[in-house]
């Protein structure tokens, strides 16, 4: 199995690539560059859009994840929404199957959640809003990332001390929850 993770040091941090290749047994890629967007991705003249759009073109992927820049999903929704179906377009093109990695609010209480002005359970709603509607425009699968870090962040240390990257934890869970997709989608295509 081969996945393809694009998005940016939310999939980076912490060897997270590394993580979910250990719980599925696949060989994991990932294009990633600190606060890339995904239509970067999409844009061959950038050096991480062209790695991307070579991949999708002349590689064989089982699995390509979809992880948009922390807030873009709310602050640039028009970019989110047109790149997740331009970029779920190629993936089906190339025959693989395409996962959004919901991501998750920032730290309750935090400097960065508290400098842009949002409430947590605010930012939280309308990430999880955003990417469940992008799933279901483009019939992608999500790992709703975000919910288990909503689920779990009062009781576990899952965010780094930046109070918006994930901490080892934080990272193992968001592996965790992709994998856990990979799996429940390979059992229903038997």
């Amino acid at each position: 199995m081969r996945i393809l993770m694009l998005g940016n040091s939310f999939i980076s941090t912490n060897h997270m690539p590394q993580m979910l290749a250990n719980l599925t047994g696949a060989e994991v890629v990932h294009h990633t560059r600190g606060g890339a967007r995904l239509s970067e991705q999409l844009n061959p003249s950038t050096k991480l859009g062209s790695q991307t759009q070579a991949a999708l073109q002349k590689e064989k992927w089982d699995y390509v994840v979809l992880q948009e820049m922390s807030h873009g999903p709310i602050t640039a929704p028009r970019s989110f929404f047109s790149s997740v179906e331009r970029l779920c377009r190629q993936i089906r093109a190339n025959g693989a199957v395409p996962i959004l990695f919901a991501t998750w609010a920032y730290q309750r209480g935090g400097a960065k959640l508290t400098g842009k002005g949002w409430d947590y359970d605010e930012m939280a709603q309308k990430l999880s809003e955003a990417y469940h509607r992008a799933a279901q425009e483009n019939n992608a699968l999500i790992a709703d990332v975000g919910r288990r870090f909503y689920e779990l962040s009062d009781t576990q240390n899952l965010y780094a001390t930046d109070g918006v990257h994930p901490s080892e934890l934080g990272s193992h869970i968001a592996a965790e929850t992709i994998a856990a997709v990979i799996r429940q989608h390979e059992k229903e295509a038997q």
